[in-house]
């Protein structure tokens, strides 16, 4: 076996958190990420000394603000999410339901920002959570404008399953693509979770590459798609127009930002 490196141990310490383990023991970290427990004593200091870790009372460690610091840099991140976020409020205010904003990492959809209805459906979403790219609207959006090798790779991959509407088969999701390419505009009912719809449509930058999706998730039972569809679009035209595109510009495929997955 290959010895790891000394980045790929540093690194492996800070994957060891996500959303399901925010707050990790030494012994868990060393545990999820494969390092012996000397090892993951040492990198636990350094990243708690920079400040990338936090240690409470109990002996319990938090990702630390000094990451927060850094990752608010990411121009697919807080930059992007401050710029469209007077859109998205926009967008809640003219349908009072969830409101979402993501980006594309690789076969995951990301959620950066996400404006909850008062009375609409449940999604199992918040800020940083992934999902398969086929299973949610605005990963289909960002799917559907991805290269199409890339598109032939995702589709040569199995398709995970949420539920019994969830796009399971390659040639129905190369359809269900060129739909959202033809119309510019991704209808995903039911493939989450079995009460909940979404109406999505993509989000340019300055050379017309779609770069993120905006979206709006209502009740599946009484959905006025017909209704939704232009103000989605009302919304992603205003957020590409703050990021510097122009009408003139057709949106065009591509990753946008380099892909990590």
């Amino acid at each position: 076996m290959t010895p790891r490196s000394a980045p790929d141990r540093l690194l492996s310490v800070l994957a060891a958190f996500d959303h399901d383990h925010p707050a990790l023991s030494l012994t868990d970290i060393s545990r999820r990420a494969g390092l012996t427990l000397t090892t993951t004593h040492r990198l636990v200091g350094a990243l708690t000394d920079w400040g990338a870790l936090e240690r409470d009372e109990d002996g319990v460690y938090h990702v630390g603000l000094r990451l927060w610091e850094v990752a608010a840099l990411a121009p697919r991140g807080v930059a992007l999410r401050q710029l469209a976020l007077p859109y998205l409020e926009d967008l809640y205010e003219a349908t009072h339901e969830n409101v979402q904003l993501a980006v594309r990492d690789g076969a995951d959809v990301v959620y950066i920002e996400w404006i909850a209805g008062r009375s609409s459906v449940g999604v199992h979403i918040r800020v940083g959570a992934r999902w398969p790219l086929h299973a949610t609207g605005v990963g289909l959006v960002l799917l559907a404008h991805c290269e199409p090798r890339e598109q032939e790779e995702y589709c040569a991959t199995p398709l995970a399953v949420f539920t019994p509407y969830t796009i399971a088969e390659p040639s129905a999701l190369r359809r269900v693509l060129a739909e959202v390419r033809r119309t510019g505009v991704a209808v995903s009912s039911r493939q989450v979770t079995d009460d909940a719809l979404s109406v999505a449509a993509p989000v340019c930058g300055p050379d017309g590459t779609v770069v993120a999706a905006v979206s709006v998730v209502v009740p599946q039972a009484d959905a006025q798609v017909p209704a939704l569809i232009p103000a989605v679009r009302l919304a992603a035209l205003g957020i590409s127009r703050a990021l510097g595109w122009q009408p003139t510009v057709a949106p065009r495929s591509g990753a946008g930002y380099p892909s990590h997955r």
